[in-house]
């Protein structure tokens, strides 16, 4: 077990920490669990790149922890009242789609593998720093309604755009144009072999956080 793995499991621990502050209205203790979560995230980063201590458990763990945070703080702010219910079931059914269109392609022997595109990285970014304002208003008792409502409205047209983005690339991936199936002829037979695996997304990177 590496140090970057132990600093993101502890993160996965701070998933129902950060909730139930939230549910119990303790916005500060929330807001404090959300930014250790955030820094952590960057910690274990560097400490993996810096010491070559990067495996293949945490490039699981690490979106898994990310995704599991920000889907819970979203869903918990959205059925306070703190954020639109239309933004909450935007991100949970974007999440949804990319989950049951990779299980299905590998269900039907043609697995596609997600890499992030800049769009869904955008997207991220733009739910993170919304969490984290919210949070802060909460902890704070401050009023940045303006920004909150445009960081609301980014947010959700990035989401829509990321869902459609990976719709296309896996549809173009399923019909037989993914870039996988564009290669030589001996690629082609290796893949009637069940050899070649596209991927979907492969613009953003080589991260699997999607």
């Amino acid at each position: 077990m590496t140090l970057p793995n132990m600093i993101t499991i502890m993160r996965l621990l701070l998933v129902p920490a950060v909730v139930l502050a939230m549910l119990q209205s303790l916005w500060g203790w929330a807001f404090a669990g959300f930014l250790v979560a955030g820094i952590s995230d960057g910690v274990d980063g560097f400490i993996a790149r810096r010491w070559n201590q990067s495996s293949r458990l945490g490039a699981y763990l690490d979106p898994v922890a990310d995704k599991l945070l920000l889907v819970s703080v979203f869903v918990v702010m959205g059925f306070a009242g703190e954020l639109p219910l239309w933004l909450v079931v935007t991100m949970v059914s974007r999440d949804g789609l990319i989950v049951c269109a990779v299980l299905l392609s590998s269900v039907m022997s043609n697995p596609v593998e997600v890499k992030p595109l800049f769009v869904s990285k955008a997207n991220t970014a733009a739910q993170i720093v919304l969490a984290a304002l919210v949070l802060g208003e909460l902890a704070f008792a401050a009023h940045l309604g303006p920004l909150r409502t445009a960081l609301i409205l980014l947010t959700g047209v990035l989401t829509v755009a990321s869902a459609a983005a990976y719709l296309v690339a896996w549809l173009r991936h399923m019909s037989g144009y993914g870039e996988g199936s564009r290669t030589s002829n001996s690629q082609n037979d290796n893949t009637n072999r069940g050899g070649t695996k596209s991927g979907i997304g492969k613009a953003g990177g080589s991260g699997t956080d999607a």
